[in-house]
């Protein structure tokens, strides 16, 4: 709890706890960092004598060492917070915890059984052989053993070996020397959390519950940060959930001895290997031993966070909802560093180059480890908080979810990957909340965020300070400093960074410094995007009118237009960044209130109290938009790249007389799409080459799975590389003479309604040339793909039959169809629109309104977000109709409502076949589509189901999950898994 007599100018400049080796300083309220003396090379220099005590002093360094080993004083770490650890043993014990376990024993036991019933169907156990029973008893008991040894060699290799004492203590010795040489200004912490931390460690030591710490992941050295933490405070380690990947010789056994326990990167289809882990996770969880696993999974490579991972995650909260556990305390961290280790490694990566094998030697050895020039590492924990409560409060906050949860029905599995999604993202938005922004990512955020070619130090000063109050203004932190100057803190930035990131411009009046790799501050600077990402989607929404230029009234936008363009990025991004959880109508409202507050832009407002248009403030026009500018420069680089595979796409378009259903190669899409990026970008048709970032043309393809514009096929062999196709609905048309792209349809308009909020340029002012030029230059590259992939490069009937099974789990994992549908405003007739021979269809039309069940579905499914505004209060149909008649009134075109009635009581018991109801409801589709003034859309799918769902009630139950989770298959995918049925 927060003490409520401490202010919030308090809070925020609280004191930080300072680890440098053996020294731990508490820095109090308003510390000022001590100069720097020349006559001992600097604060910095003190350190490099200290890591290199060995060659000077050997004796002094060898006492330092003897002390860890023998354990003086707390080195001893022998009156530690939580379970014990770090005895004879330990792992002996670890093992026949797991392999005794009630839901691996049962799994074993159930393989053994599938597979004597599988020798019985090939006949290698015959069942009118007199001896059958023993025979068949013998065998299981035989095959239950071979799966039980197999078990426990992979419990050996899995699990942490907390063993040594002695060991541990000259572990923290090594690895804390190692850290310092490379982060020579420590390790900073945060008291008040500490203590929090403390106290909550204590309560759960006597309740016997585990602490999960969930960091973010921006480098390796993650793994050992909150290690030496959790050491030099005395609380229990944590069991450090690690890829076998980075389970190298002799540094593997070292880490796993450490803390480190190591999993597959995959599990593919393995259920004994998957019910292991899920039963050490049990046996952790239940003895109340910490556990660290990273919420992202792999590193981020561009500097943000990313989409959560929910494999471990989902077994942590099995083991809850199972009730093997009663509750686990959730701890989000922060782990944020002046300069991180990998960043040159990283850009390599983004650029295409293949990422090498873990070398953790390669990483130990690399020159920057040592160079003593990476500054400081800030670590924050988020206060913690109860699993159980937190399921508990879902339970309560809404009736979809039960209070007992079956871990295998349909319906509950809907529930609970609804349930883990929620999760997963709260502790993102956690970390968020508690992240630091180091004086490197304010330094990289405002030189990428400016126009000109460089900036002198006095307005650099400027705009971090400018920053640095934007940043606590929106709830953020700013790295702890004390009193130190502002000018101060950017040189040492500055340093940190180096020459190869800011250059400076010598000989001038003014020192002037520049971005040198862009590229690599942009790592930087998406550490700071999450807090402005609302602004950033507004400003870009505007840039539709005011890369128009001229005077305030041309520049403005409609209120509805810009809505529209806001809800269409943010949903476009929705896997890209976090939002606040208010939701979009509230997000909007306060981010619109909040800029206009900052007098950056002026709403115009109606009689009613409604916004009608908004646009730059005069205060804003006379400063050149410099902080509008800003929020724009935050989102374009991201805004291009979405641009680019959308582009790219438009090559996956087959040519002319190409024959068949061809399957391109994931990978080399991915690779085509960031060769068009790079010419794109020389040529002038580009402005950021951070749009060629690998990950994030991947997050665009996987956005655009998501929405259907493309469908990707993975094989069961994991050699066979995934491979993808355009949907049919979104593939251009070629023209049939010339065999080129045409440049409209579906997916041209999707690119077009991107490419509004593109940053302008003087390359891109000509749609026409543009489009002709870009298309050109996309469908050469698409064809190239076209002729590399053999003729015959079709999806197996397995394959086929793996690709329906995976985008059923996508509907449980993924929202989609949020762009990919045009959405049709379902303006309701008023009765005064019906003609007098269409009397006897009113009649009929309000009869199946008055039926809820159905008209309910219909008014809500089928009308534009604002009209949802409208309805959501209405406790019946009538209600509903009755209230958007009235928002609607002499608005509405006309429909022909017995269409309508005829596809909502189309039933396949009225055909002979399930192929001819099929035939039918198409037809019918069509007629509703043909009529002179379209009816609104219907949601065809739910429709199908719905009257699916008395012949084939399995099926209709997987689609109604599906729904649950936000996603529907299209109708065409509907029809072909049904005919499939």
């Amino acid at each position: 709890m927060t003490d409520p007599r401490v202010s919030p100018n308090q809070r925020a400049s609280a004191p930080d706890l300072e680890i440098l080796g053996d020294q731990v300083i508490l820095h109090p309220s308003g510390y000022i960092e001590p100069p720097e003396r020349p006559e001992d090379g600097g604060k910095e220099r003190m350190l490099l004598e200290n890591a290199a005590r060995f060659r000077t002093n050997p004796l002094e360094f060898l006492r330092e060492v003897s002390l860890h080993m023998a354990g003086s004083g707390w080195r001893a770490y022998d009156s530690i917070i939580g379970q014990p650890v770090f005895y004879q043993g330990f792992s002996e014990n670890m093992i026949a915890a797991v392999l005794s376990t009630p839901i691996l024993q049962e799994r074993i036991a159930e393989l053994a059984e599938k597979r004597i019933q599988k020798e019985e169907q090939e006949g290698l156990l015959n069942r009118e052989d007199p001896l059958y029973a023993a025979k068949r008893s013998q065998r299981k008991t035989f095959i239950e053993q071979s799966l039980q040894e197999l078990a426990e060699k992979w419990t050996d290799d899995m699990i942490c070996k907390m063993e040594s004492r002695t060991f541990i203590r000259g572990a923290y010795y090594i690895t804390s020397q190692l850290l310092l040489r490379a982060y020579h200004q420590g390790i900073h912490i945060s008291t008040e959390e500490v203590l929090r931390l403390r106290n909550v460690a204590q309560e759960a030591e006597k309740k016997k519950q585990s602490i999960v710490f969930l960091p973010c992941h921006r480098s390796h050295v993650d793994y050992v940060s909150l290690q030496l933490i959790c050491y030099r405070l005395g609380l229990a380690l944590p069991t450090v959930i690690a890829g076998e990947n980075l389970n190298l010789p002799v540094v593997g056994s070292f880490m796993q001895h450490a803390g480190a326990m190591w999993i597959r990167r995959s599990f593919g289809d393995d259920i004994l290997y998957s019910t292991l882990v899920q039963s050490y996770i049990d046996t952790l969880l239940q003895g109340g031993y910490n556990l660290e696993c990273f919420i992202e999974g792999g590193r981020s490579r561009t500097g943000k966070l990313l989409p959560p991972k929910f494999g471990i995650l989902s077994f942590i909260l099995d083991s809850i909802l199972s009730g093997r556990v009663n509750d686990a305390i959730i701890c989000p961290v922060s782990t944020q560093y002046d300069k991180v280790i990998e960043t040159e490694g990283y850009v390599t990566e983004l650029l295409g180059v293949p990422k090498k094998k873990e070398n953790l030697a390669d990483f130990l050895s690399a020159s920057s480890v040592l160079s003593l020039k990476l500054g400081r590492v800030d670590v924050r924990f988020h206060e913690p908080w109860s699993l159980r409560e937190f399921i508990q409060a879902q339970q309560s906050r809404t009736t979809s979810i039960p209070q007992q949860i079956d871990m295998k029905a349909p319906d509950d599995l809907a529930t609970r990957q609804r349930l883990l999604r929620t999760l997963g993202y709260k502790v993102l938005s956690d970390i968020n909340t508690v992240s630091v922004m180091m004086p490197t990512a304010l330094i990289g955020t405002v030189l990428l965020t400016l126009r000109g070619r460089g900036v002198g130090i006095s307005e650099l000063i400027r705009r971090v300070e400018w920053l640095s109050e934007r940043v606590r203004a929106k709830g953020g932190r700013v790295a702890h400093f004390g009193s130190t100057p502002t000018a101060d803190v950017i040189q040492r930035g500055l340093e940190v960074l180096g020459k190869d990131l800011v250059g400076l411009v010598e000989g001038l009046p003014e020192p002037t410094y520049y971005a040198v790799d862009r590229f690599q501050l942009s790592f930087y600077r998406n550490m700071t995007i999450h807090l402005f990402i609302t602004e950033a989607l507004v400003s870009a929404a505007m840039y539709i009118r005011v890369k128009r230029g001229g005077g305030p009234d041309h520049q403005r936008i409609s209120y509805d237009q810009l809505r529209d363009q806001i809800q269409f990025l943010s949903q476009l991004f929705s896997g890209e960044f976090i939002y606040p959880t208010e939701g979009f109508a509230a997000n909007l409202d306060h981010t619109l209130r909040g800029l206009e507050a900052d007098k950056v832009i002026d709403l115009v407002w109606d009689n009613e109290g409604k916004i009608t248009a908004v646009g730059l403030s005069e205060v804003e026009r006379a400063a050149g938009r410099e902080n509008y500018d800003f929020y724009c420069f935050l989102i374009w680089p991201f805004i291009e790249a979405f641009w680019l595979g959308a582009v790219s796409m438009m090559g996956l378009t087959p040519p002319l007389g190409h024959q068949g259903d061809v399957w391109i190669d994931l990978k080399k899409a991915h690779d085509s799409a960031q060769q068009l990026g790079k010419t794109l970008y020389h040529q002038g048709d580009l402005s950021y080459f951070e749009a060629v970032n690998k990950e994030t043309l991947k997050n665009a393809y996987t956005r655009f799975e998501q929405e259907g514009i493309i469908i990707i096929g993975k094989s069961r062999d994991p050699k066979i590389q995934p491979k993808l196709r355009l949907a049919p609905e979104w593939t251009p048309r070629r023209n049939p003479e010339t065999g080129s792209i045409i440049a409209e349809g579906r997916l041209w308009d999707f690119t077009e309604k991107l490419a509004l909020s593109r940053r302008e340029g003087k390359n891109r002012r000509d749609g026409a040339t543009v489009s002709t030029r870009v298309l050109r230059l996309t469908d050469f590259l698409g064809k190239q793909l076209f002729a590399a992939t053999p003729g015959n490069s079709q999806l197996s009937e397995e394959d086929k039959e793996l690709l329906k099974k995976q985008r059923r789990k996508q509907a449980l994992r993924h929202r989609a169809h949020l762009l990919g549908r045009p959405h049709q405003r379902f303006n309701p007739p008023g009765s005064h629109q019906f003609s007098k021979t269409s009397r006897e269809a009113e009649t009929k039309y309000r009869t199946w309104k008055n039926n809820d069940s159905k008209a309910k579905l219909a008014i809500s499914k089928n009308i534009h977000d604002e009209g949802n505004e409208f309805i959501k209060d209405c406790k019946t149909a009538r209600n509903m109709w009755d209230t958007l008649k009235l928002a609607y009134h002499t608005q509405g075109p006309r429909t022909e409502e017995k269409y309508i009635l005829e596809l909502i009581d189309l039933k396949p018991q009225h055909f002979s076949s399930t192929r001819a109801f099929v035939a039918a409801f198409k037809l019918l589709i069509g007629k509703l589509e043909s009529v002179a003034a379209a009816p609104p859309y219907i949601w065809y799918e739910t429709l199908f189901i719905r009257a699916l769902e008395g012949r084939y009630p399995k099926w209709a139950r997987d689609q109604r999950d599906a729904a649950k989770c936000g996603y529907l298959s299209g109708l065409s995918d509907l029809m072909d898994d049904i005919m499939d049925e």
